[in-house]
C-alpha cells in the first residue's frame, strides 16, 4: 500500500468515525441509511484502494519532489499541534466552560485546521478546500453551540457533515480524472 493509499485510508477512517460517533442525534430512519451509507464508502476504499491514484505522469512532466503524500517530520508536526489543540480545547470546553455540546464543533475546526497545515507539507494545494470545508463546519458547531441549538444541529453541523466531507474527499481524490494524472506521482517514486 502507497502512502497516498494510507493517506486516504485514514481520511475515510476518521469520515466513517465522524458519521457514526454523530448519526444518533438523528432520527433512526436518517441515522441507519445515513450509517450504512458511511460503512459502505469506508469499505469501497479499503476494497478498491489499491487501484486509487494509481495514475502516471505523463511523459515529459516533471514531478515535485515532495508531491506524494509523505509521512515525514513536517506531517508529524501538523499532527502534533492537532492532538495538542484538541487536548487543549476539549480542556478547557469540558472544565471551564462546561459546554459538552462544543466538543463535536471543536474537533471539527481543529481537524480542519489541521488541512491547511497538510495542505503545506505535503505541497497539495486541494487539500485547503477540504481545509476550509471541514473548519467551517467546525466553527458553525461552536457557534450552534454558544446560541445553545439544539444538540442535533450542532452533531449534524460539525459532526456528520464533516466525515461526509471526508468520505466525499476521499473518493474524489481517487477516481481516475486524466486531468490531474499529470499531477499525480507513481507510487514508486514517492519518499
Amino acid at each position: 500500500m502507497t502512502k497516498d493509499q494510507t493517506g486516504r485510508l485514514i481520511g475515510a477512517a476518521f469520515g466513517l468515525v465522524f458519521v457514526q460517533a454523530n448519526a444518533s442525534a438523528l432520527p433512526t430512519a436518517v441515522a441507519t441509511p445515513l450509517r450504512l451509507l458511511a460503512i459502505a464508502a469506508f469499505l469501497g476504499v479499503v476494497v478498491f484502494g489499491r487501484r486509487l491514484g494509481r495514475a502516471v505522469p505523463a511523459a515529459g512532466t516533471a514531478v515535485a519532489p515532495g508531491a506524494g503524500v509523505g509521512f515525514g517530520r513536517r506531517y508529524w508536526y501538523v499532527v502534533a499541534a492537532e492532538v495538542l489543540g484538541l487536548a487543549a480545547g476539549l480542556l478547557v470546553i469540558s472544565r471551564v466552560l462546561h459546554v459538552p455540546q462544543a466538543a463535536v464543533g471543536w474537533i471539527a475546526f481543529v481537524v480542519g485546521v489541521h488541512f491547511f497545515g497538510l495542505a503545506v507539507a505535503w505541497r497539495r494545494p486541494a487539500l485547503h478546500v477540504l481545509a476550509a470545508g471541514l473548519t467551517a463546519c467546525g466553527a458553525a458547531g461552536l457557534v450552534l453551540a454558544a446560541l445553545d441549538a439544539p444538540v442535533t444541529a450542532v452533531r449534524v453541523t460539525a459532526g456528520v457533515l464533516p466525515g461526509v466531507l471526508l468520505l466525499a474527499s476521499v473518493w474524489r481524490s481517487g477516481r481516475r480524472d486524466p486531468a490531474a494524472s499529470a499531477d499525480r506521482v507513481p507510487s514508486g517514486s514517492r519518499g
